[in-house]
């Protein structure tokens, strides 16, 4: 995917930060997108919205923003809103497909009446008991994974193969969010399908030795691995690839998105969640797949701000 320079010079917002439990990521990604920006010939600054008003900041004097908010109000639409309202052109999704993806249950919603490929799922809240879990989730046997509803990142991730783990699983979701997902645990291989627009990148086998792919695994363990190499046949690794393009069609996200996904024993594809503002730190899965189709991170983050822009995008 060749690099265009004709956007250069173009003066760039990048929201970093923010308040969600996803800040410190965030913060990783605005610093890998700033020195990216700059490479790629664009005039870029760093606004953390905890300390700066986006209503009162001199939008006049940028061309674009670029969201590196993960979690919260950079991803859930809300940041979304407020810069269309302004009028300012911004990177990634709107604030409808945004609003579904930040949602675990919603996202599932659509997806059944897109006929995506998905597990079923319980939704508890936080006022249900221990005991009102344990009679909801049977449904759905154990073992079962348990996450908070509207998070990134794998925080509050748990897993719990019966009911007193559940409850404790619950306990520690619920800190992240007022409402918790509970599907079955799929025994099987995790991929992840960066998108940019319809077009998926090379798709990524996730292999962590600490079973679930949680946020350690995610930003700290040199061990997980991350495999293009997959070995897989090509139709299913194509069936992967059409379920992600599909599951991201299904919310109507638009620019860089990345799809995560389950290949289960009978090597049928089960989505788990979109992200509509991937991580773009040293260690996220977008930039590696990026690099896999020969885009590195500074030609990625001129290709978002030229699709955001609708400026020619070259395929």
């Amino acid at each position: 995917m060749p690099w265009n320079r004709r956007a250069r010079g173009l003066r760039v917002a990048v929201l970093a930060g923010g308040d969600s439990a996803e800040r410190v990521v965030s913060l990783a990604s605005g610093r890998q997108v700033l020195a990216a920006l700059r490479e790629a010939g664009y005039d870029a600054q760093t606004f953390d919205p905890i300390s700066v008003d986006l209503d009162h900041l001199a939008w006049s004097d940028f061309d674009a923003c670029f969201i590196a908010l993960h979690g919260g109000a950079g991803e859930d639409g809300r940041v979304q809103e407020r810069l269309e309202r302004i009028g300012v052109p911004y990177t990634g999704s709107g604030p409808a497909a945004s609003r579904l993806a930040m949602s675990k249950s919603a996202s599932k919603e659509r997806f059944f009446l897109a006929g995506v490929p998905t597990q079923p799922y319980v939704l508890l809240h936080e006022s249900d008991t221990p005991q009102d879990a344990a009679a909801k989730v049977p449904t759905l046997g154990f073992p079962v994974v348990v996450k908070p509803d509207g998070q990134g990142s794998s925080i509050g991730l748990g897993f719990a193969e019966s009911p007193q783990e559940l409850a404790k699983a619950f306990s520690t979701a619920r800190a992240f969010d007022p409402f918790v997902l509970v599907e079955p645990w799929i025994d099987g291989r995790e991929f992840t399908v960066a998108v940019l627009g319809r077009r998926p990148l090379p798709l990524l086998e996730i292999a962590t030795p600490r079973g679930m792919f949680d946020y350690e695994a995610k930003y700290s363990d040199d061990a997980t691995q991350y495999r293009v190499d997959t070995g897989l046949p090509e139709q299913v690794a194509t069936q992967l690839e059409q379920a992600a393009v599909a599951a991201a069609a299904a919310l109507g996200t638009t620019g860089l998105a990345r799809v995560d996904v389950m290949l289960d024993q009978a090597l049928r594809p089960w989505v788990l969640e979109v992200n509509t503002v991937p991580g773009l730190t040293d260690h996220s899965l977008a930039p590696q797949a990026a690099g896999w189709a020969g885009l590195e991170l500074h030609a990625l983050c001129d290709w978002m701000i030229r699709d955001c822009l609708a400026l020619e995008v070259v395929p």
